[in-house]
């Protein structure tokens, strides 16, 4: 049995150098719509500007853990009773063999780096949910949010890119512990609420309310900005000036035509729509968070479809689950390649954990954290690479194994972030950014 490395429920977080504060909020956008051919937009691609600050990420998050033994790391020779009923099939990088219901995946391998050897050690969904989106293991049961998660790290870090485009973007809602903690309400994601694949679609928050007019919201707004002064003045914690400066970008939101541009899924053609999955709200907010890094969003978060806690008839919920995930995922990966966009949109692909590689009672598989896969595509990551290994039957690492501070170590290594810069809490204990995870070198 692979030892795995552990992390100390008492370890805090070292000392590091000041808090760094960025004081001028960057500029200039991606220009949407432009030239339909794709392989103009792909020689486009190649001679642009593909730096740092130009780079987005997209996370497609599988809630509730998807099970790496039916996707990414199949093990067709380990006995009956893990590796389950599914059959490998082939990829277009030679020898690698992905879930038979991965089709369209399975052609694009050698556009992806495939880490098979992610671990951490929390369990239940909450804590890991908070270990994946932060970096840092919680100190007590329900987590929410005592670290910011990375999309709030971001916008801190780097701030809009785009006049009018918030940095830090959730379609529908929020990933759980997807919220910014002690960085303020002001890096918390934008939060799109409802379904994209209703006719109805409207993002409620850019919609002013009925017998509201441009002025009036003016009139409302000046007497904000004179409210209250002396109180803001002595706030010593920052948090009032957290919620002005949540306000201002409300405001902006509001009466930025740029925003309300980005979320019209009905500029996309209905083939457009159609490839990506019509009627999977998923599939559709995954075609939103391409329009979104193609306005000009820094981080947009994408929970798909399904429920992928499968404790029960593992194989049934995965044989429906996959298909379509399979449909919308490819779907993203050759739009942004086609548009000129994948060498400066970074996707992250992964659940909380995996699940367990020997088969319950009932036909299902258990929460496994102790190894499961995480797939990176696109933002300077080498394609082609199948990174790490599980043992014979996917229980833990065999080789290189990667923790998920390493995952967004890498993260913010490819958007220029330095993820050792130490911010202070509500304490004024000093935090870093990532306390040890290193970014992957080999992928990078």
């Amino acid at each position: 049995m692979w030892n795995l490395p552990r992390t100390s429920s008492h370890a805090g977080p070292r000392p590091g150098g000041p808090v760094s504060r960025r004081s001028v909020l960057r500029g200039g956008a991606l220009a949407l719509g432009g030239a339909s051919l794709a392989s103009l937009l792909r020689h486009e691609a190649l001679s642009a500007d593909t730096s740092q600050e130009k780079r987005s990420v997209i996370v497609i998050f599988q809630a509730g853990g998807p099970s790496h033994l039916e996707t990414w790391d199949m093990k067709p020779d380990a006995p009956v009773e893990y590796r389950g009923e599914f059959e490998s099939i082939a990829t277009d990088l030679p020898g690698y063999r992905v879930g038979e219901f991965m089709p369209r995946l399975s052609q694009l391998c050698g556009k992806l780096a495939i880490l098979r050897s992610v671990f951490h050690d929390q369990g239940e969904h909450g804590q890991a949910c908070h270990t994946v989106m932060t970096g840092y293991r919680p100190t007590k049961g329900d987590p929410g949010n005592e670290f910011p998660s990375a999309g709030s790290i971001v916008s801190k870090e780097l701030g809009p890119r785009s006049s009018g485009i918030p940095p830090y973007i959730a379609t529908m809602q929020s990933l759980p512990s997807g919220n910014a903690a002690f960085l303020g309400v002001q890096h918390n994601p934008f939060q799109t609420y409802g379904y994209p694949t209703s006719p109805s679609f409207r993002v409620r928050n850019l919609v002013l309310p009925d017998g509201v007019d441009v002025a009036r919201m003016e009139r409302r707004k000046k007497m904000l900005e004179r409210f209250d002064d002396f109180r803001r003045d002595a706030d010593a914690s920052g948090a009032i000036a957290g919620v002005d400066e949540f306000t201002r970008r409300a405001f902006e939101l509001v009466q930025s035509p740029a925003i309300r541009e980005a979320f019209d899924l009905g500029k996309e053609k209905p083939e457009t729509r159609e490839r990506y999955g019509a009627n999977s709200f998923g599939a559709q907010s995954l075609l939103l968070a391409r329009r979104l890094v193609e306005a000009g969003a820094r981080y947009v978060t994408v929970r798909v479809d399904g429920q992928w806690d499968s404790h029960q008839q593992n194989f049934n919920a995965h044989r429906l689950l996959i298909p379509p995930w399979d449909l919308c995922l490819s779907a993203l990966i050759e739009d942004l390649d086609q548009r000129g966009l994948l060498e400066t949109t970074l996707l992250v692909i992964a659940g909380e954990f995996g699940r367990t590689p020997r088969i319950n009672k009932d036909a299902g598989r258990d929460h496994w954290p102790s190894v499961y896969t995480t797939v990176l595509c696109g933002g300077g990551v080498k394609g082609g690479v199948i990174l790490g290994e599980s043992d014979a039957l996917g229980e833990y690492p065999k080789a290189r194994p990667i923790s998920h501070q390493d995952v967004l170590a890498t993260v913010y290594h490819q958007l220029g972030i330095d993820y050792r810069r130490t911010y202070f809490n509500e304490a004024q204990r000093p935090v870093e950014v990532l306390n040890y995870g290193k970014h992957i070198a080999e992928i990078v």
